[in-house]
């Protein structure tokens, strides 16, 4: 395997340091993990990624060796900020989860740096809504669900990522492997700053990307998995057809980490879109 080292850039949200980590050679490909989490996620598919991209493994603010590089209120234009000092001018983004967020958000603030977008088991709004005079229902995390993570939280730090991770795997048909392989990844770095968490699950339950989506440029594509309940299948047919130009795939045997599930067959997936896009 490629040799990894870290870098450690001063990022513009004061004196914070964001931890990269670099490995392999080719086009730049930066990576965006999910809540409660760290970079250490996509273990399974750097080898298999290394050999043709460059790849920028952030850990993003308050988490993984980024732990101290919290901020106390954090919005997607904070991350934004923060990650602007320590990725190249020009890659392919790809974001998982809450990642998905950062990563759009990064190609709406910064389209002439985000050669192509992809996400992974993400939503432009993640938390459910009801219907609201003209406003159509949205499929989504119910909002006491993440009420209720907020509160536990505060109670039970680790045992409510445990929880979290549960609910990522649930449904998939390798479940048991995948919360195994996602609780070693998580220790693999230190643990979440606490606030961190918070900010994260707040992003979950306000931020609302639907109508900016339009305005992308750069190609964008969509990854799902067909048993994830954190992204439900309702969100994938509104995104098909509100954006008919991004290509979507939904893995069949999948839950929220299609990664972590079928890592070959993401990997050629993802290889093909870029090929294809660059």
């Amino acid at each position: 395997m490629s040799e990894v080292f870290a870098t450690k850039i001063k990022s513009v949200s004061g004196n914070t340091e964001l931890h990269v980590d670099i490995v392999g050679d080719g086009p730049d490909l930066v990576l965006l993990h999910g809540w409660g989490l760290n970079s250490a996620c996509w273990q399974s598919i750097v080898p298999l990624l290394s050999a043709n991209y460059r790849l920028h493994l952030v850990d993003l603010p308050g988490f993984g060796f980024s732990h101290d590089s919290y901020l106390e209120s954090q919005s997607l234009a904070d991350i934004t900020d923060a990650l602007v000092k320590v990725v190249p001018d020009n890659a392919v983004w790809l974001g998982w989860s809450l990642g998905g967020l950062c990563a759009t958000h990064f190609a709406l603030a910064h389209p002439q740096r985000v050669s192509a977008l992809v996400t992974v088991a993400s939503s432009p709004k993640f938390m459910a809504t009801s219907q609201v005079n003209e406003l159509a229902a949205w499929a989504g995390i119910a909002e006491n669900v993440l009420v209720q993570f907020q509160q536990q939280l505060k109670q039970n730090l680790s045992q409510t990522i445990n929880r979290f991770l549960a609910i990522q795997a649930m449904g998939s048909e390798t479940a048991k492997q995948d919360i195994k392989q996602l609780k070693s990844l998580l220790a693999a770095r230190p643990q979440p700053h606490e606030q961190a968490l918070s900010n994260g699950l707040r992003l979950l339950e306000t931020v609302d990307l639907r109508v900016q989506l339009a305005s992308l440029t750069m190609p964008f594509y969509r990854c799902y998995g067909r048993l994830d309940s954190l992204v439900p299948q309702a969100t994938v047919v509104w995104m098909d057809r509100y954006l008919p130009q991004s290509p979507s795939l939904i893995f069949k045997a999948s839950s929220h980490a299609p990664f972590i599930s079928e890592p070959t067959l993401f990997v050629n997936k993802l290889q093909a879109f870029i090929n294809h896009s660059l």
